[in-house]
């Protein structure tokens, strides 16, 4: 049996995002992952503690979501510290987590032609943890 990898999923893009976890549902089927639980969150921000406690019940985890580009640098803060936390969680697991997140500062036309290629990308980085 494989490893079991949950999907943490922002919702603030939804429509976006659930066609990122159509994608990375089936690269984890024909990498031969069971895919365990699938948690949606308002944003990116709340994407760490989500990660936090999967990873008590999971082999590995990945999420997936889109932070674009605004007007301020809020995104790009949010980002970064999110992706930093990410990093934390790995190492405090010591489980791997795919990095599916679309930016920060993606804007409009960046999306639709990075959503299957970073939901593909996210569930096989997996692999190698």
């Amino acid at each position: 049996m494989g490893k079991r990898v949950g999907f943490v999923c922002g919702s603030f893009h939804r429509d976006e995002v659930e066609r990122m976890l159509a994608f990375a549902t089936e690269e984890a089927g024909l990498l031969e992952l069971t895919v365990g639980e699938v948690v949606w969150v308002p944003g990116s921000m709340e994407v760490p503690l989500a990660l936090d406690r999967m990873l008590a019940t999971h082999d590995a985890a990945a999420c997936l979501g889109i932070i674009e580009k605004g007007e301020t640098q809020h995104g790009l803060a949010m980002g970064q510290a999110v992706i930093k936390t990410v990093l934390d969680l790995q190492l405090k697991h010591d489980k791997p987590i795919g990095l599916g997140i679309i930016g920060p500062g993606a804007e409009p036309h960046h999306i639709e032609p990075r959503l299957e290629p970073h939901a593909r990308a996210a569930v096989r980085a997996v692999l190698h943890g």
